[in-house]
């Protein structure tokens, strides 16, 4: 992943904002700012699903397993938490990068509130509740949204399997970073990694 953005409307926001009696850019903005809730209502909903992955009990009770004996399933699953790890900072990155991401869901969070109220019906499957506007506001408020649902999972996981030596996770976290020191600082790994995120021609990479 080369280099990742947001593909905002806030243009066409603006310019609704300024001239609410302007029913054409009303509708214009609205259905610019729709699939990009869509999008976070998405993203949402797979942090919430992340939150409850088995793969941490998995990996972590498998740790000395994993490290010593080197089977490739659990060689499997480890790569499968270090997608996951991958994923949740390249995500976090974009969303601390790019405000716009806060802006839209503001302004669809005002622009439903006022349809509402108008008795305006708000049709489509990306419509939020606000319920779940209220969760997703909480969740993209954070600073690294989908590192603190990793890190509450973790500690739930944790509090949770009590006979799980504490061990085990620290270990698998410890070693993992280690690893991933390493390949860092081998001209080898790091050569192919940067071939595998420019494969794409140099193109963008877009939520």
């Amino acid at each position: 992943m080369q280099k990742a953005s947001w593909r905002t409307c806030n243009h066409t926001e603006e310019l609704a904002i300024q001239h609410p009696a302007d029913e054409k850019l009303q509708e214009k903005a609205w259905g610019a700012v729709v699939p990009l809730v869509g999008k976070l209502k998405k993203f949402y909903e797979f942090s919430q699903r992340l939150g409850k992955l088995k793969v941490l009990l998995i990996v972590t009770s498998l740790v000395k397993k994993m490290f010593i004996h080197s089977r490739k399933r659990e060689q499997a699953l480890a790569k499968q938490f270090a997608e996951i790890l991958h994923f949740t900072l390249r995500f976090d990155e974009l969303k601390m990068t790019n405000p716009a991401i806060q802006n839209d869901f503001s302004y669809y969070r005002r622009t439903l509130s006022r349809m509402r109220i108008n008795n305006v019906p708000a049709e489509g499957e990306n419509e939020v509740n606000n319920e779940l506007a209220n969760r997703m506001s909480l969740f993209y408020a954070e600073a690294t949204p989908m590192l603190k649902t990793l890190s509450d999972a973790t500690t739930k996981f944790v509090s949770e399997n009590k006979n799980l030596p504490i061990e085990n996770t620290t270990d698998c976290l410890s070693t993992m970073a280690s690893v991933c020191r390493v390949m860092l600082e081998t001209p080898e790994y790091r050569s192919r990694f940067t071939n595998e995120e420019t494969g794409n021609g140099g193109r963008h990479n877009t939520l």
